[in-house]
């Protein structure tokens, strides 16, 4: 195979990107929908004492801790790593 060759995006492999980059829309929509469930919820005075296992977890605060890691942990890694294959162009091959 010729350094051309193995550059050549098919038509196949270029409508999947496409579809990445759609999905991805699709789960920054989800995450900004997270969001607004996060920040409707007031911070309690006692997080903290919460957070460090100190109190019992009142259902405000388990929210926006679930939310805050599953962002941070599952989506946006997802989400970075869907728009850089999204995106991946093969090179020339190295020597």
């Amino acid at each position: 195979m010729s350094e051309d060759d193995a550059a050549v995006v098919t038509e196949a492999e270029a409508a999947g990107q496409a579809r990445l980059l759609e999905i991805a829309a699709e789960i920054e929509a989800i995450s900004g929908r997270l969001l607004s469930v996060h920040d409707s919820f007031q911070v309690s005075p006692r997080e903290a004492a919460m957070l460090l296992g100190e109190e019992d977890l009142d259902v405000s605060t388990a929210l926006r801790s679930v939310i805050e890691c599953v962002l941070a942990d599952r989506l946006e890694p997802a989400l970075q790593e869907l728009r850089k294959w999204a995106l991946f162009k093969p090179g020339k091959a190295r020597k």
